[in-house]
């Protein structure tokens, strides 16, 4: 009976040592509420930084974009404010004012308009070849697209011709812009001189 209860009692220890392991796995228990919150340290890291550096080079790139010059079918010169037919070429060579520069000669007449329009020649005799008259004419209405800002300022409004002389095709930007826009500064300064001498002549009235 003593063996046997040895063995009941080394089968209550058996049984007793196989019970505390449920405990075991219980005290694991917390172990694993921990793990579970390892994953929510790990994602307050600051994982954002790259996002923002990535929103940070967009923004950059959209800067960068609008900067960049407008595209060519943007500054083409309005078809309202083109000169095309001949009779209209002639009634300014004959009625308007010449103004004569090194690299073109601008005539003038005033309109009735609200905006300046522009005819451009460039004659064989003149510039040359084809290739050559393409080019001084799209100088001329670079000039004159470009110098809208000035051209307002005055108080008048006028159809332009621009005729192009062969120094204009070996000229740099500044230089072509210089002298157009002192043109624009005698057109100013004629203006202001007739103003000024209407009251004068009223006056002798």
């Amino acid at each position: 009976m003593f063996s046997l209860n040895g063995r009941i009692v080394i089968y209550a220890e058996a049984n007793l040592s196989t019970k505390q392991s449920p405990p075991r796995q219980d005290a694991r228990v917390p172990r694993a509420h921990g793990d579970e919150k390892r994953p929510a340290r790990a994602q307050t890291a600051p994982r954002q930084r790259p996002q923002a550096a990535d929103a940070g080079a967009l923004l950059k790139r959209l800067v960068l974009s609008s900067n960049l010059a407008p595209v060519k079918s943007s500054q083409a010169l309005p078809k309202r404010c083109r000169l095309r037919a001949r009779a209209e070429f002639q009634k300014i060579y004959a009625e308007g004012q010449r103004y004569d520069g090194r690299l073109l000669a601008a005539f003038l007449r005033r309109n009735e308009l609200p905006e300046h329009r522009l005819g451009v020649t460039a004659s064989t005799k003149a510039v040359g070849k084809s290739v050559d008259r393409n080019r001084a004419r799209r100088l001329l209405r670079e000039l004159f697209r470009r110098s809208a800002a000035e051209m307002n300022a005055l108080k008048r409004r006028y159809d332009w011709v621009l005729n192009a002389k062969r120094t204009l095709l070996s000229s740099n930007e500044e230089l072509r812009f210089r002298e157009f826009r002192r043109i624009i500064e005698q057109v100013a300064a004629a203006e202001q001189s007739r103003a000024q001498a209407r009251p004068s002549g009223r006056a002798h009235e």
